[in-house]
Protein backbone atom coordinates (compact mmCIF):
# COMPACT_ATOMS: atom_id res chain seq x y z
CA UNK A 1 0.00 0.00 0.00
CA UNK A 2 1.75 3.67 -1.14
CA UNK A 3 0.82 6.52 1.13
CA UNK A 4 2.16 9.89 1.09
CA UNK A 5 0.74 12.82 3.06
CA UNK A 6 1.51 16.69 1.60
CA UNK A 7 1.08 19.95 3.99
CA UNK A 8 0.13 23.58 2.66
CA UNK A 9 -0.47 27.04 4.11
CA UNK A 10 -3.26 28.88 2.32
CA UNK A 11 -4.21 32.02 4.07
CA UNK A 12 -7.83 31.59 3.92
CA UNK A 13 -9.97 30.55 7.38
CA UNK A 14 -10.30 27.10 7.62
CA UNK A 15 -14.26 27.15 6.78
CA UNK A 16 -13.07 28.88 3.36
CA UNK A 17 -10.29 25.90 2.29
CA UNK A 18 -12.57 23.56 3.41
CA UNK A 19 -15.66 24.63 1.22
CA UNK A 20 -12.87 25.30 -1.33
CA UNK A 21 -11.80 21.54 -1.14
CA UNK A 22 -15.55 19.85 -1.68
CA UNK A 23 -16.46 22.73 -4.20
CA UNK A 24 -16.60 20.17 -7.31
CA UNK A 25 -16.14 22.99 -10.04
CA UNK A 26 -12.76 23.97 -8.35
CA UNK A 27 -12.14 19.94 -8.06
CA UNK A 28 -12.45 20.08 -12.34
CA UNK A 29 -10.52 23.10 -12.75
CA UNK A 30 -7.81 21.91 -10.51
CA UNK A 31 -7.42 18.70 -12.54
CA UNK A 32 -8.10 20.69 -15.93
CA UNK A 33 -4.55 19.75 -17.19
CA UNK A 34 -5.35 16.21 -17.10
CA UNK A 35 -8.71 17.30 -19.38
CA UNK A 36 -10.89 15.71 -16.43
CA UNK A 37 -14.36 15.91 -16.15
CA UNK A 38 -17.05 15.19 -13.84
CA UNK A 39 -19.42 12.72 -15.71
CA UNK A 40 -22.10 12.44 -13.21
CA UNK A 41 -22.06 14.89 -10.10
CA UNK A 42 -23.59 15.09 -6.88
CA UNK A 43 -26.89 15.86 -6.27
CA UNK A 44 -27.45 19.57 -5.55
CA UNK A 45 -24.07 20.71 -7.54
CA UNK A 46 -22.19 20.16 -4.46
CA UNK A 47 -20.44 17.31 -2.30
CA UNK A 48 -22.20 16.71 1.05
CA UNK A 49 -22.02 13.62 2.73
CA UNK A 50 -22.44 10.45 0.89
CA UNK A 51 -22.18 12.24 -2.09
CA UNK A 52 -21.28 10.08 -4.95
CA UNK A 53 -19.26 11.63 -8.13
CA UNK A 54 -17.65 9.61 -11.34
CA UNK A 55 -15.07 11.60 -13.13
CA UNK A 56 -13.58 10.88 -16.80
CA UNK A 57 -9.91 12.18 -17.46
CA UNK A 58 -6.67 10.88 -19.00
CA UNK A 59 -3.53 9.75 -17.69
CA UNK A 60 -0.28 8.37 -18.84
CA UNK A 61 -2.09 8.72 -22.41
CA UNK A 62 -4.94 6.40 -20.96
CA UNK A 63 -8.62 7.23 -20.32
CA UNK A 64 -10.02 6.14 -17.37
CA UNK A 65 -13.47 6.59 -15.56
CA UNK A 66 -13.31 6.94 -11.69
CA UNK A 67 -16.21 6.99 -8.88
CA UNK A 68 -15.87 8.41 -5.29
CA UNK A 69 -18.19 9.36 -2.39
CA UNK A 70 -17.56 11.64 -0.19
CA UNK A 71 -18.17 10.73 3.60
CA UNK A 72 -17.10 11.39 7.06
CA UNK A 73 -17.35 15.15 6.82
CA UNK A 74 -16.92 17.30 9.52
CA UNK A 75 -17.10 20.57 8.69
CA UNK A 76 -14.68 22.95 8.72
CA UNK A 77 -11.93 20.35 10.06
CA UNK A 78 -11.96 17.26 7.84
CA UNK A 79 -13.87 14.90 5.00
CA UNK A 80 -13.00 12.30 2.97
CA UNK A 81 -13.22 10.65 -0.06
CA UNK A 82 -12.58 7.19 -1.09
CA UNK A 83 -12.94 5.08 -4.55
CA UNK A 84 -15.74 3.20 -5.11
CA UNK A 85 -15.27 1.89 -8.83
CA UNK A 86 -11.89 2.85 -11.20
CA UNK A 87 -8.56 1.99 -11.77
CA UNK A 88 -6.88 1.66 -8.46
CA UNK A 89 -7.40 -2.06 -6.10
CA UNK A 90 -8.10 0.86 -3.48
CA UNK A 91 -7.96 4.87 -3.17
CA UNK A 92 -8.54 7.20 -0.01
CA UNK A 93 -8.05 10.55 0.39
CA UNK A 94 -8.66 12.24 4.21
CA UNK A 95 -8.40 15.99 3.72
CA UNK A 96 -7.55 17.91 7.05
CA UNK A 97 -8.20 21.38 7.97
CA UNK A 98 -6.28 22.89 11.07
CA UNK A 99 -6.07 26.99 12.08
CA UNK A 100 -2.52 28.06 11.68
CA UNK A 101 -1.06 31.59 12.11
CA UNK A 102 -1.38 32.22 8.74
CA UNK A 103 -4.47 31.17 7.73
CA UNK A 104 -4.99 27.64 7.28
CA UNK A 105 -2.61 24.02 7.60
CA UNK A 106 -4.44 21.88 4.62
CA UNK A 107 -3.12 18.37 5.03
CA UNK A 108 -4.28 15.83 2.56
CA UNK A 109 -3.21 12.11 3.04
CA UNK A 110 -3.22 9.60 0.59
CA UNK A 111 -3.50 5.62 0.49
CA UNK A 112 -3.90 3.69 -2.74
CA UNK A 113 -2.78 0.63 -4.17
CA UNK A 114 -2.70 -0.45 -7.93
CA UNK A 115 -4.05 -3.83 -8.74
CA UNK A 116 -2.70 -6.27 -10.64
CA UNK A 117 -0.67 -7.45 -7.10
CA UNK A 118 3.16 -7.85 -6.95
CA UNK A 119 3.24 -5.59 -10.15
CA UNK A 120 1.23 -3.08 -9.15
CA UNK A 121 3.01 -2.73 -6.14
CA UNK A 122 6.00 -2.37 -8.22
CA UNK A 123 4.57 0.24 -10.34
CA UNK A 124 3.48 2.19 -7.26
CA UNK A 125 6.84 2.16 -5.53
CA UNK A 126 8.65 3.30 -9.29
CA UNK A 127 6.43 6.06 -10.16
CA UNK A 128 2.70 6.06 -9.21
CA UNK A 129 3.40 7.41 -5.70
CA UNK A 130 5.07 10.60 -7.30
CA UNK A 131 2.85 10.71 -9.93
CA UNK A 132 0.19 11.14 -7.08
CA UNK A 133 2.04 13.22 -5.60
CA UNK A 134 2.56 15.64 -7.77
CA UNK A 135 -1.10 15.88 -9.15
CA UNK A 136 -2.19 16.02 -5.47
CA UNK A 137 0.42 19.18 -4.93
CA UNK A 138 -0.92 20.82 -8.36
CA UNK A 139 -4.59 20.75 -6.85
CA UNK A 140 -3.44 22.11 -3.43
CA UNK A 141 -1.98 24.84 -5.45
CA UNK A 142 -4.92 25.88 -7.25
CA UNK A 143 -7.04 26.06 -4.18
CA UNK A 144 -4.38 27.98 -2.73
CA UNK A 145 -4.52 30.78 -5.62
CA UNK A 146 -7.98 30.54 -5.81
CA UNK A 147 -8.73 31.68 -2.08
CA UNK A 148 -6.07 33.80 -2.02
CA UNK A 149 -6.77 36.23 -4.75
Amino acid sequence: MARFTLERVIRATPAEVFAAALDPALHVESMARYGETMVKGPDGGVFTEGSTVTWRARHFGVPFHLSSVVFDIDPPRRFCDRQTKGPFGTFHHEHVFEEHPQGTLMRDTITFHSPFGPIGALVDRLFMREYMRRLIDERGAVLATALER
